[in-house]
């Protein structure tokens, strides 16, 4: 469920405005130089005008005209490297100080399946501070947006698929939902078969060491969020010596196994939820949900989603809002705590009959633009995690494991529990049981930990800078809510983070950050609408 905060705060944008108003493989046949690695040697990028992103990228406008694009060719297999390639899309903002400029900062926003070439200029504001001397640069990894996007089923395929019953309690209900996630696989393997066993943090890491190389920069001063966290660590793990300035925001915890990680999850929507709850009850007759404990406003939720797994309820058009997608739109607005007056807004209308917000917002978490079209964020997201890791359950282990999941979280336990049926019938195997991300010999990494995080709790940032080795890791806390803690605004994050960037001076590991107390009102929503994906 990681998704990038960023796009997240302009999908529930589009969701409150709602109610208001397979790409080419080439072979080239010419001869090719080669690098000290075998590859072929990377020619530098040629930058034009960028064009406004696609469906499979989420859509909305173009960027900005002093934004420029390009394109790199990269080996579809790395074992073949002189054999076809398939082409990265790449997106960048030129420094502002040209003559004190840094290099380039390159930006992974996490999913996986985010696309950088769309989230870069939506959120650049938030970085204009590091815009200031670096070049800001981000791409689409392999099997996403413009790059090789994996594809698997049709968009009227996918409304059906997201509504499907997440928690089924009969044998029936087991069999349909068993039976949809082998229908949405054999769709990916039918029309992404070639490319499933070419996506993958790893490919995706050694892609970005070739764009260092094509951007010119001796070393890879990089940003990762979320997901971004663990493709940073497998680079530095492979590249230790190619690393220069470097953070790491909302950690994935790399020791956690698939089932680890999704329980992790669970704990952390439930953290997230708690704390939700609690505010409403702190405001008292403002807050429009009924019950005076957060024991009793979380009944109500829990009450809503069994109502709804009984008799779903209108929702945008003539779809119904059904309990697995109503989950889906409370887990979205958890990931920030600005969309909190939103969710509080969707479930008052819910338990009145009205589902139009909840799913407005988990259109916004599948990646579902107003024109009922999807981009590739679902289907990247199971091809990348399946090709990544080795974990597969049985329909008897994951129903053992339930009990536990439940008991994390009474209203996310079960969809997570579930979720774990996702890569059992996958067609390529797994790379590991967990990444490895030891990286000695590396510049210090920043590593960021939010202790309200929902999608990667808190305790993943220690144990990455476990993982990375001594004097690598320096671990930064941020006492606060909502995924990511740069995106907070909070000025000691942010200045700890520009410090090290711009000035090359880490702060103190163990350093503590804690965010100033909060009174969430309803987001502001712009004229224009931007683009948004999960």
């Amino acid at each position: 469920m990681s998704r990038n905060a960023w796009r997240v705060t302009a999908a529930a944008t589009l969701a409150a405005t709602l109610l208001t108003t397979t790409a080419a493989c080439s072979g080239d046949g010419d001869e090719k130089k080669t690098t000290a690695d075998g590859t072929p040697e990377v020619k530098p990028l040629k930058w034009g005008e960028c064009q406004a992103p696609t469906t499979a990228q989420g859509g909305g406008q173009a960027p900005p005209k002093d934004w420029e694009c390009a394109t790199l060719d990269v080996p579809l297999d790395y074992a073949k490297p002189e054999g076809e390639t398939i082409p990265i899309g790449l997106i960048r903002a030129k420094a502002r100080d040209q003559k004190n400029r840094l290099g380039s900062l390159v930006f992974n926003f996490g999913g996986p399946g985010d696309s950088g070439m769309a989230t870069l200029p939506s959120a650049a504001e938030e970085f204009e501070a590091l815009r200031a001397r670096y070049d800001l640069v981000s791409f689409d990894p392999r099997g996403v947006g413009t790059s090789a996007p994996v594809l698997c089923a049709s968009d009227r395929q996918l409304d059906a698929y997201y509504a499907e019953d997440g928690s089924p309690d009969t044998p029936q209900e087991e069999k349909t939902f068993t039976d949809a996630g082998k229908e949405y696989v054999e769709a990916c393997e039918k029309n992404s078969g070639k490319l499933l066993p070419h996506v993958g943090t790893e490919n995706a890491a050694r892609d970005l060491d070739r764009i260092r190389q094509a951007l010119g920069d001796e070393k890879l001063n990089y940003f990762g969020i979320s997901y971004g966290t663990e493709l940073g660590g497998v680079y530095a793990h492979l590249f230790p010596k190619n690393v220069g300035r470097a953070v790491f925001d909302a950690v994935v915890d790399p020791t956690q196994t698939s089932e680890e990680g999704a329980l992790g999850q669970a704990k952390g929507f439930q953290l997230a939820l708690d704390n939700f709850a609690q505010d409403c009850v702190d405001r008292g007759d403002e807050c429009a949900l009924q019950g005076s404990s957060v024991k009793e406003i979380e009944a109500g939720i829990i009450k809503l989603q069994k109502d709804l797994a009984a008799k779903p309820i209108p929702g945008i058009g003539d779809r119904k809002l059904t309990e697995s997608l109503a989950t889906n739109g409370i887990a979205l607005a958890l990931y920030s705590q600005e969309l909190w007056p939103l969710l509080e807004q969707g479930l008052d209308e819910a338990q009145g009959g009205q589902g139009q917000l909840l799913m407005a917002l988990s259109d916004s978490l599948s990646g579902r633009d107003e024109q009922g079209r999807y981009s590739n964020l679902g289907a990247a997201n199971i091809a990348i995690n399946c090709r990544d890791s080795k974990d597969r359950y049985t329909l008897e282990q994951t129903k053992a494991k339930l009990p536990a999941f439940r008991a994390a979280s009474p209203v996310f336990g079960d969809m997570l529990g579930w979720g774990m049926l996702g890569c059992t019938d996958w067609p390529v195997p797994g790379t590991w049981e967990t990444p490895d991300v030891s990286a000695p010999g590396s510049e210090p990494i920043l590593v960021i930990g939010n202790t309200g995080d929902p999608a990667t709790p808190y305790e993943g940032a220690r144990k990455m800078v476990e993982r990375l080795g001594p004097g690598v890791g320096v671990e930064l806390t941020y006492k606060g809510e909502g995924h990511g803690a740069y995106n907070s605004g909070d000025p000691c994050v942010q200045g700890a983070v520009n410090t090290y960037l711009l000035e090359g001076k880490p702060p103190a590991t163990g350093t503590v950050c804690t965010a100033a107390p909060s009174d969430p009102t309803t987001p502001t929503l712009p004229s224009e609408p931007s683009e948004l994906q999960g």
